[in-house]
C-alpha cells in the first residue's frame, strides 16, 4: 500500500493540479473557462461516465464529496477504497490531464450522515489529502476545524475564485423525527428523517470558519464558485442539506447581501439526483444551484423541492460550469450530462 502511494504521489507532483487561496494563483487568462463537477462515486461500480467528461476537455474537476465509499474507522481499509478509486483508468487520465480539487462528504469522511462525533477524522483527512495531492505544508492538514479551502483561477477581469466549506468536522448532530413518523408520514413523500433545527446554538460551521468565509467574499474576484458538499438553497428533501441548519442558510445568504456578492454560483452534490434550483435574493437578483449527484450513484425517489427550476435527473450523471467572459458580461452556462454525454439539465445565466 505505502509504495503504490509513494508512487502515485510522485508521479503526480510533477502535475500542476492546484492553486489553493494561500499559494500562488494559477494564470488561466482566456475568457472561456469550463469546469467538471461530480460526486457519489462508488469505487466498486462501473466507471463508463469517465469517457464523456474526459471529452470535456475542462479546465478544472471538482469532486464535491463521497469520492469514495469509505464508511468505516479502520483507516487501512479507507486507503484501500481510495487506492481502488484512483487506479481507475478513467479517473487516472483525468488526473493526469486536469487540474483536479475536492471536498469529503460523510461517506468519505468515514460515517454515513457522520458530523464531529467521527472518532477517525483526524487520520481520515490525511488519507483523503494524500490521495488528493495535498501538499505535505497545506493548511488543511493542520486545521483544527476542517479541511475548507478555496483556490483562484486566472487573472482579472476573468478570475474564478472556488469556495470549498467544510460541512462535516465540527458539524453538530442532526435532528430526527422518530421512527415511526419518518415510516407513516415522511417515507411516503420521498423525504428523509431529519427536521431543521430550531436550536441557533447547533452548527454546521465553527465560528472560525465563518471568519474564514467571511474574508473569503471580500477577496476581488469576477466569478464566484461556492462548491458546497451539501445542497444549499433546498428546503425540503428531509435528507442532509443546509436547510437542518437554517440560521447558517442565512447567515450565508445574509453575507451575500452584506458584501453585495451577485457574481456567484452554487454547485453541490450528494442527493444522488441531480437539478437546478433557484431563489430570489432581497435585491432582487436570482441566485442559482446546480446539483450534480451522482457519477455512479442513482435514486429514484426525488424529493420534493419548491426552488427547482425544471425536471430533476436521477441517473449517472456529471456538471459543467461553462464560464464565458466577454466585455465585462459574464454568462455561465450550467448544464447536467448522462454518462454517454448528453445534456439532461440546462440553464443560462448571466453575471453582473
Amino acid at each position: 500500500m505505502r509504495i503504490y502511494k509513494v508512487i502515485w504521489l510522485g508521479i503526480f507532483t510533477l502535475i500542476s493540479m492546484q492553486a489553493h487561496s494561500e499559494q500562488t494563483p494559477s494564470r488561466h487568462t482566456s475568457g472561456h473557462f469550463k469546469v467538471l463537477v461530480g460526486s457519489c462515486l462508488h469505487q466498486d461500480k462501473a466507471q463508463p461516465i469517465w469517457q464523456p467528461m474526459l471529452q470535456e476537455q475542462a479546465d478544472l474537476f471538482m469532486l464535491l464529496g463521497d469520492n469514495v465509499y469509505g464508511d468505516t474507522e479502520d483507516m487501512a481499509e479507507l486507503e484501500g477504497k481510495y487506492k481502488k478509486q484512483w487506479s481507475k483508468p478513467g479517473m487516472q487520465k483525468m488526473l493526469a490531464t486536469t487540474p483536479t480539487i475536492g471536498m469529503w462528504d460523510d461517506h468519505d469522511f468515514g460515517q454515513n450522515d457522520g458530523g464531529k462525533e467521527y472518532p477517525q477524522k483526524e487520520a481520515s483527512r490525511q488519507v483523503m489529502l494524500d490521495y488528493f495531492n495535498e501538499p505535505k505544508n497545506s493548511v488543511r492538514r493542520t486545521r483544527p476545524d476542517g479541511i475548507y479551502t478555496s483556490y483562484f483561477y486566472g487573472e482579472a477581469p476573468n478570475r474564478v475564485q472556488v469556495i470549498m466549506p467544510d460541512l462535516r468536522w465540527q458539524r453538530d448532530a442532526l435532528k430526527h423525527v422518530s421512527r415511526i413518523e419518518y415510516t407513516l408520514k415522511k417515507k411516503p413523500n420521498n423525504q428523509g428523517p431529519y427536521l431543521p433545527h430550531t436550536d441557533a446554538s447547533k452548527k454546521m460551521l465553527s465560528d472560525a470558519q465563518w471568519q474564514w468565509l467571511t474574508t473569503e467574499l471580500k477577496k476581488p474576484a469576477d466569478v464566484r464558485i461556492l462548491a458546497s458538499s451539501l445542497q444549499l438553497l433546498p428546503e425540503f428533501s428531509g435528507w442532509e442539506s443546509w436547510a437542518n441548519f437554517p440560521q447558517e442558510r442565512q447567515q450565508l445568504l445574509n453575507l451575500l447581501d452584506q458584501f453585495a456578492i451577485n457574481n456567484l454560483v452554487i454547485v453541490s452534490g450528494d442527493t444522488h439526483w441531480s437539478e437546478m434550483s433557484q431563489i430570489t435574493r432581497k435585491n432582487g437578483q436570482p441566485l442559482w444551484e446546480m446539483t450534480s449527484s451522482g457519477l455512479t450513484e442513482e435514486w429514484k425517489q426525488v424529493s420534493p423541492n419548491k426552488h427547482r427550476v425544471g425536471h430533476s435527473f436521477s441517473k449517472a450523471n456529471y456538471g459543467i460550469l461553462d464560464i464565458q467572459f466577454a466585455d465585462g458580461a459574464t454568462k455561465v452556462i450550467m448544464s447536467v450530462k448522462d454518462e454517454k454525454g448528453e445534456v439532461k439539465i440546462q440553464q443560462a445565466i448571466s453575471l453582473r
